[in-house]
């Protein structure tokens, strides 16, 4: 669905997914009392891309919370990172300031996140076993006595080796 004016969707920083923030944006385009809200996601939004340029990489997890009567609040994931953000904060206000946010004050609020794993694309296994290893496998299934406790291991002995000799 594509916006009003086709125009294409703004980005939501904060959101991990580049889709799920167009997905974002049109609904709250399509309906008119939530539409009311794009400027303050609109503003936020620059405000998060602003703090992500002004602090160095290593607060990359460090979110707007809210910016509210020129207070800014931020969200990071563990006190670690709040204790040297701290740190950062008058030349971050400084910063801010300079790009025209009027920001007096900035609070830092802990929240801890889940701690789950980018999903990238699972690569099949890319194992390659030497003819001398296929070989040996064969030769383990033959040499397994016929029992029903063996069955299984047997088929699968023999399953791999016929995979490993067409790889």
């Amino acid at each position: 669905m594509q916006s009003p004016n086709n125009q294409r969707p703004f980005h939501i920083y904060g959101t991990r997914d580049r889709k799920t923030s167009f997905g974002a944006t049109d609904f709250l385009r399509a309906n008119d009392r939530l539409a009311a809200l794009m400027p303050t996601a609109l503003r936020v939004g620059n405000l998060q891309r602003d703090v992500k340029n002004i602090l160095p990489p290593m607060y990359a997890g460090c979110d707007v919370l809210s910016f509210q009567d020129a207070v800014l609040t931020l969200a990071v994931p563990s006190s670690a990172v709040a204790a040297k953000l701290k740190q950062q904060l008058p030349k971050l206000q400084a910063s801010l300031q300079k790009k025209g946010w009027q920001v007096d004050n900035v609070r830092i609020k802990i929240q801890m996140r889940p701690n789950v794993p980018v999903r990238e694309e699972l690569k099949p296994s890319s194992l390659t076993l030497p003819p001398t290893a296929v070989e040996a496998f064969e030769e383990l299934g033959e040499s397994l006595p016929e029992t029903p406790q063996n069955a299984a291991l047997k088929a699968a002995l023999k399953r791999l080796a016929e995979r490993r000799k067409n790889t």
